[in-house]
């Protein structure tokens, strides 16, 4: 796909929206970019095997990257740069949206190993309560973990050991909780579960459809003005002389990134992907993820796969001295970026407001949890409490055969696109108009944007078009995923396989297994290739994905594998 970006004064920027990695046209599409770049095994390695993740998410992601590259292009172009083409492809999104778990599983010593006993949809979040009700709970604190099990009358050391599986979430994208605490939510009514999370200070959501998302107020706003809020600031700012010329398009900017774990530091990695100096800010000592193994030179690869070009200032924000030294960088700075509890920046007085007055041309940017809703702000806006309030985790179990939403954090990972490319919109206007100002992004408003296409047609009262076959196959040695858009698609599968397939889904995939039992994956996925299908292998071992022409542009290999700027600018 390509499509050309317009501004005023500028060249054309031709953005192209690839599939592969490498160019080739033949056989990319959502589900087999997701097969072949290993996201299906992160995503499945909770469930016992590799799965789809059931939602158009590679797609949503690159078309994000797409536009933020050629918001940026045209920044660089207003700045002196001559930047007028960009390309991204979806098997460079897929490596983005996985890069901590690539860093993991390739690292030289104490490389990843999939954790044994993750292999039943039942010994995992989401828990299920006596009456039915599917539903997430989440702490970031201990405690309140504690309390609620022992109210339960569950002995502290299983509680403790499923505190352990609980936090492997974020870590690991499995989550091997006891089977006996599982079992003591199946006795009890939701209602009474409820009761016992207030009574601890636990937070529980059930998993709400999209229906019922349907139905929230917020949601209309957000479909029509997309994942960001904007809010003006100082006007009649200049618009030139904002930066230097460089090789890359926002070469010659600063961001100042004050976030924790994923969205927001994804958000100003991308930022210095794009060419931006990034400085950070730790507290006095460092982030204390950084000490997650495995390490490289001492420090965590996950935590390096997303700082790795930043340079980083320590600072307690809490003291005058800590606010006083932000302030300081604020006022040279180009952006401001946090992610920090709700409320939070007002009561350090490091608001939008306090840091425009020390320097006016700034765009400050917040990457939230759940946007302007103050009604949800009682819960952590964290990944996996948003899936559930959005309708994102039931629309992946019921896609995927999973037993809830996905144990990767694809809210974070997209949640932090979406950030980086409300900030890249938010410059333009600045180097366009000269007016600075706020944008607020969200996990939630990015969850609309990943089921906007099903929210709109459940709203108009539409069925969205669906593939034909698009599934994942046994074959004789390993997965094959196939996808078939249409009725000549079906055809050429038919003649390719030499069967006849039923017109029924269900009795077709039948046939398709038994077809395709005769050979392996590799050469089931070169055979329906060659007859113009979109087919490939799954890719389950990690440390292997490097091997494939299609994705290896996306990756470097050095001291773990690494996922590369999912931008090239000519």
């Amino acid at each position: 796909m390509v499509f050309d970006f317009l501004a005023p004064g500028l060249d054309p920027i031709a953005t192209h929206l690839l599939g592969w990695a490498d160019g080739r046209p033949d056989g990319a599409s959502e589900l087999t970019v997701q097969a072949a770049s290993g996201l299906m095994a992160v995503h499945g390695r909770a469930s016992g095997g590799a799965r789809p993740l059931g939602v158009d998410y590679v797609s949503t992601l690159a078309a994000s990257l797409a536009l933020q590259g050629s918001c940026a292009a045209a920044v660089g172009q207003l700045r002196g740069g001559g930047h007028r083409r960009v390309d991204v492809s979806l098997a460079g999104a897929a490596s983005l949206a996985i890069g901590q778990y690539l860093a993991d599983a390739t690292v030289s010593e104490g490389a990843e190993r999939l954790l044994p006993g993750c292999t039943s949809p039942h010994d995992r979040p989401p828990f299920t309560s006596a009456d039915g009700v599917v539903f997430e709970m989440e702490t970031l604190d201990a405690e309140p973990w504690r309390r609620f099990w022992s109210g339960l009358g569950i002995p502290g050391e299983l509680a403790g050991k499923g505190w352990s599986a609980f936090l492997l979430r974020y870590a690991k994208a499995v989550s091997p909780m006891p089977a006996e605490l599982m079992e003591a939510l199946s006795r009890l009514p939701y209602a009474l579960i409820a009761e016992y999370c207030a009574e601890a200070g636990l937070s529980i959501c059930p998993l709400r459809s999209l229906s019922e998302r349907l139905q929230d107020d917020d949601l209309p706003l957000l479909l029509e003005q997309g994942p960001w809020h904007f809010t003006p600031g100082s006007s009649g700012l200049a618009t030139t002389g904002l930066g230097g010329r460089g090789d890359l398009p926002l070469s010659g900017l600063k961001v100042i990134e004050s976030c924790r774990r994923i969205q927001g530091p994804l958000a100003g990695h991308l930022m210095a992907l794009l060419g931006a100096e990034v400085i950070r800010i730790e507290l006095p000592g460092g982030d204390p993820l950084r000490g997650m193994p495995p390490l490289v030179d001492g420090c965590s690869v996950r935590f390096d796969a997303l700082n790795r070009h930043k340079e980083v200032c320590e600072l307690d924000i809490k003291s005058a001295r800590g606010r006083t030294e932000l302030l300081e960088l604020a006022s040279q700075a180009d952006v401001f970026l946090h992610n920090w509890a709700p409320g939070k920046a007002a009561e350090l007085n490091l608001d939008h407001t306090d840091l425009a007055r020390v320097n006016p041309a700034l765009i400050y940017a917040y990457a939230g949890g759940w946007g302007d809703d103050c009604r949800l702000h009682a819960m952590p806006g964290t990944d996996f409490m948003v899936q559930a309030h959005s309708g994102v985790a039931r629309q992946i179990a019921r896609r995927s055969a999973s037993a809830g939403g996905s144990l990767f954090t694809v809210l974070d990972v997209l949640g932090g696109v979406v950030a980086a490319q409300g900030i890249s919109v938010a410059l333009l206007k600045r180097c366009l108009y000269g007016e600075a100002g706020r944008v607020d992004s969200s996990l939630l408003g990015a969850a609309t944007l990943l089921c906007s296409a099903e929210l709109q047609a459940l709203r108009d009262g539409k069925a969205l078009a669906q593939p034909l076959v698009a599934g994942v196959y046994p074959t004789a040695a390993g997965l094959l995923a196939i996808e078939c858009r249409d009725s000549e698609e079906v055809k050429r599968l038919r003649y390719t396989l030499d069967y006849p397939l039923d017109t029924e889904p269900v009795l077709r995939d039948e046939q398709i297994v038994r077809c395709l039992a005769s050979h392996d994956m590799w050469a089931w996925q070169d055979h329906l290739r060659e007859s113009g299908l979109a087919a490939s292998a799954v890719r389950e071992d990690l440390s292997a994905v490097h091997e494939d022409e299609r994705i290896t542009p996306c990756l470097r290999t050095e001291a773990y594998t690494q996922a590369k700027s999912p931008w090239s600018f000519t």
